[in-house]
């Protein structure tokens, strides 16, 4: 066990006992102790949880590459990658289709900057729409790969989600837009904060925030 690299020890200072979480992204464990407990004892206890770690492996998301006839969500939707060699490279979508051409090795990247595009272009529309009624400015949007966070919020108004969002259900990633611009008003999560969240998403937020949570571990497998 103690030489298992499957888990990681995280010692943390708070920490009042034995703690594991599972990362399906990175498929590691995490096993957080008290900064003073013992790694030995740790790693005995984490050995009890050997089928809880492995019922977790099982449940985790297929990966989706981004390659020649694999089918990627895209707003709620099914696309399948086709790749022409004697094709242009640029990435075009045709129905239910994503085309491409040129060299089968940069398939994956120039797909990858496909949905990024779309999903900045999607986005910052998402976000002047709810800006404007909310009444609040934003100072830029921009997408990322975070992977424990879907959006966030600065104190001076920069906005920064997952392109990841792009293969969510449309109401899913104005979901997220929405949750974001609610912390223009309010940088908590406060009562006043979750009344302003409930106005903008017309009081959806508990479905969506499911459906979120159960899409989460596949969105983040697309393209690993």
């Amino acid at each position: 066990m103690r030489s298992d690299p499957l888990i990681q020890i995280v010692r943390h200072h708070r920490a009042r006992r034995f703690l594991l979480r599972y990362d399906p992204v990175r498929d590691r464990v995490r096993l957080t102790i008290p900064r003073r407990a013992s790694q030995r004892e740790a790693l005995t206890w984490a050995a009890t949880k050997r089928d809880w770690i492995e019922g977790q492996r099982r449940r985790r998301a297929e990966a989706v590459p981004l390659t020649p006839g694999s089918a990627i969500p895209f707003r709620g939707e099914d696309l399948t990658i086709c790749h022409d060699p004697a094709g242009s490279r640029r990435v075009e979508r045709i129905d239910d289709r994503l085309r491409t051409g040129g060299p089968i090795e940069t398939v994956s990247r120039r797909i990858e900057q496909w949905l990024r595009t779309e999903a900045r272009r999607l986005l910052s529309d998402d976000v002047a729409e709810y800006a404007a009624r909310a009444g609040v400015s934003v100072k830029g949007v921009s997408v990322g790969d975070a992977r424990t966070r879907w959006g966030s919020c600065s104190g001076d108004g920069r906005l920064r989600f997952s392109w990841r969002l792009v293969c969510a259900p449309d109401a899913v990633r104005r979901y997220v837009v929405a949750h974001e611009i609610a912390h223009r008003l309010h940088m908590d999560h406060s009562p006043a904060f979750r009344r302003a969240e409930a106005e903008l998403v017309e009081g959806y937020v508990t479905a969506l925030e499911a459906q979120l949570r159960a899409l989460g571990p596949g969105l983040q497998r697309i393209g690993r």
